[in-house]
């Protein structure tokens, strides 16, 4: 059961293993074709330009899975101002959405590294469970 206001969400995903320079770890190993993981979405503009460094924390410092950024047409935060673009017009803020995923103890540590790139409360996660293949250990990408 879930607190009033508080969002829960659990969702499945399909990844794709990667190799990694120290092998596999055994947290990571596919059981029965999922592992539990945690999926982090992170609520950016286009005019935050925190985007690059952040993506550069996320890949070349923790290694994450992977990252995908989502240029949103339309929305709106706190203040109540509509950001969107039209045929006529085009935004330079627009809403950007990254997500990404990981084991739930790398997730964690990414979330806390990534404190200093957005604002608070513009970072959200949930667990998620990772279809996996039994051949293919879900490890980081490799560096």
């Amino acid at each position: 059961m879930t607190k009033p206001g508080v969002a829960h969400q659990q969702e499945t995903v399909k990844a794709v293993g990667a190799g990694s320079k120290s092998g596999s770890d055994p947290a990571a190993e596919c059981e029965h074709g999922l592992i539990w993981a945690t999926m982090v979405r992170v609520y950016l503009t286009e005019s935050d330009h925190g985007l690059k460094p952040l993506l550069k924390c996320l890949h070349d410092e923790l290694g994450v899975l992977g990252a995908t950024v989502t240029r949103g047409v339309a929305g709106f935060g706190a203040s109540g101002v509509v950001h969107s673009a039209g045929l006529v017009d085009l935004s330079t803020d627009l809403p950007l959405v990254l997500e990404f995923f990981d084991r739930p103890d790398r997730a964690r540590v990414a979330i806390e590294r990534i404190k200093d790139f957005v604002e608070p409360g513009h970072v959200v996660s949930w667990r998620v469970s990772v279809e996996c293949d039994d051949s293919v250990p879900v490890t980081t990408h490799p560096r």
